[in-house]
This record gives C-alpha cells, structure tokens and sequence, in this order.
C-alpha cells in the first residue's frame, strides 16, 4: 500500500479549499484535510497565525496537522492536505508526517486576484487583506523549484485534473 500525501498550498485566497475538494474527489479512497481546523483546535491564549509571534506555535499547529495527514496517509488513503505550508515550512511539515515524500504544489495565481478574493470573503474566518499580501509575498519570493508552482486562472475541476496527472507521473514529488 503505497502512501500518498498532497499538500495543496499558497497565500489566502488562490483557491486552495475548492480545488482540494475537486481533487480529494477524484480518488477511490481519500481524506481532505483542511489545516485551518487544527489552528481552531487553539483555545486560551491563542496567536494569530499570521503574525511574527505565532511562529512557535504555528509550528506546533503545523506539526499536528502533518502527522494526522501522515497517518491517515500511511493507512491507505490518499490524503489532500489543504492549509497554508509556505516553502520555509516544508522540511519540517514532510518530517513531521513520518512519510518517505509526499506532493507539493503551490497554488499562485495573481497577488490581485487572491487579494479580491479574501477582501470579498463572506462567512470565511480569514479576511486580512494586509496580512494576505504578506503570505503572498512568502509564496513569491520563495525559492521555488517551478514544478511545484501552478499559477492556472483554469477551473478548480480542471486544476484538479491536472493534479492528478502530476501526481500519478510524480512530477510534484518531494522527498523527505
């Protein structure tokens, strides 16, 4: 049984949720797992995620969240993994899930485009314009191997599709 994590990332707004669900759809047995409901498990004392003090425990958070999907990942099903895990990330994010590599894409459609999306959210609990500018920059100016950046303003089912074709040829494979 082979495991099989997809963590489909990028700034706030670039689609991230819609096209998880088009893609965790398009396997016999899968899991989506949003990482924004591990930052809700946060109670007293909670940081914003977004801002610099939060780095500690937003790495807990992440932590948290990379060995569920890890786990769900290693007892078969395919997990598509929906949350915010910038390119810094990443080594700790893939050795927390426990798996030998996981798929990464980042999804990077136009700073505009993400930027009107979360200025016109309604019932989302993330709308900081400010602060999306800023993950979206993290995104940007990461260094970035460009088989891992997806910057489509295609459909989510499309973007989904070619997902999956990326996965299956493992054009988005990261070792761990």
């Amino acid at each position: 049984m082979t495991a099989t994590l997809i963590v489909v990332t990028g700034p706030p707004g670039a689609g991230k949720s819609t096209v998880a669900r088009a893609l965790s759809g398009r396997f016999a047995r899968s899991s989506n797992i949003a990482g924004d409901d591990f930052f809700a498990f946060l109670d007293q004392g909670a940081i914003a995620p977004w801002t610099l003090e939060a780095h500690d425990q937003n790495g807990v958070v992440l932590g948290a969240a990379a060995a569920a999907a890890g786990r769900m990942a290693a007892g078969g099903l395919t997990v598509v993994y929906d949350g915010v895990v910038v390119p810094a990330q990443l080594d700790a994010f893939a050795d927390a899930t426990g798996l030998p590599s996981l798929h990464y894409v980042v999804l990077l459609p136009p700073e505009h485009t993400c930027i009107e999306r979360v200025r016109t959210r309604l019932g989302h609990g993330f709308t900081d314009v400010e602060a999306a500018r800023h993950m979206y920059a993290q995104f940007a100016d990461a260094e970035l191997d460009s088989r891992h950046l997806l910057s489509s303003a295609a459909p989510p089912d499309v973007i989904a599709s070619t997902l999956v074709d990326r996965v299956h040829d493992r054009s988005l494979e990261r070792r761990a």
